[in-house]
């Protein structure tokens, strides 16, 4: 048993290593592929940060919207309070997505410039010229400086979302079984908390927009 054991799991793990691997060679010719039909790395870190971009534009516009909503809660009007959970759980689902595209994105932009920059350090060893070396080295420097300012403001973002949509559950589902007037007045301070909590997160969000606004331009100098 212990000997089959063994072998099951030098097995998984022989299968894993063939995994990894096969992955890391899908990917060099990935990129092998792309460069030949003139979409270098460069060029595709640019384009992925600007997805990345548009959709931190878009949980910006999402998270606006939730702030209508928050505050149409405690507004008198024509909805009943069915009516306005239905609306804010709509957009709770929603900011949830945006959550999980931004995740998408950063990882996304991580794998590409990961490969550039691995791809542009080991090429330094190619140059003849030690003062050209070095000139690239120093542009290589300042590009990973400026990707790792970029890349943690948008995981600032996406950590900072997390708990801003823990509240928004505890929110919703609150609403969800107290749809009256006594139990959302009783709320009105932990309503006003959440909103401030949305209104940093867009700041926040607002400020990612425009770190990636400069390294879109400075990548592609």
């Amino acid at each position: 048993m212990k000997a089959l054991r063994a072998g099951s799991i030098c097995s998984f793990s022989f299968m894993l290593f063939l995994l990894l691997n096969f992955s890391g060679c899908q990917t060099t010719t990935y990129y092998k592929t792309m460069e030949r039909f003139g979409y270098h790395k460069r060029e595709m870190l640019a384009n992925r940060v600007k997805d990345a971009r548009n959709i931190l534009e878009e949980t910006e516009e999402q998270f606006k919207s939730v702030l209508v909503e928050i505050r149409s809660v405690t507004t008198p009007g024509d909805s009943t309070y069915e009516e306005k959970y239905n609306k804010l759980n709509k957009e709770y689902e929603k900011s949830r997505e945006k959550s999980l595209l931004i995740t998408k994105r950063i990882n996304s932009v991580e794998t590409v410039a990961e490969a550039l920059f691995i791809e542009w350090d080991a090429e330094l060893e190619q140059y003849v010229s030690n003062s050209l070396r070095q000139s690239s080295r120093d542009k290589l420097n300042q590009k990973i400086n400026q990707y790792q300012h970029l890349i943690n403001s948008m995981k600032y973002v996406e950590r900072k979302m997390d708990p801003v949509l823990v509240s928004f559950g505890d929110q919703v589902l609150y609403l969800k079984h107290n749809l009256n007037t006594q139990a959302i007045v009783s709320r009105q301070k932990e309503l006003v908390m959440f909103e401030d909590e949305v209104i940093s997160l867009i700041r926040e969000i607002q400020n990612s927009i425009g770190v990636a606004d400069t390294f879109i331009n400075s990548i592609v100098e």
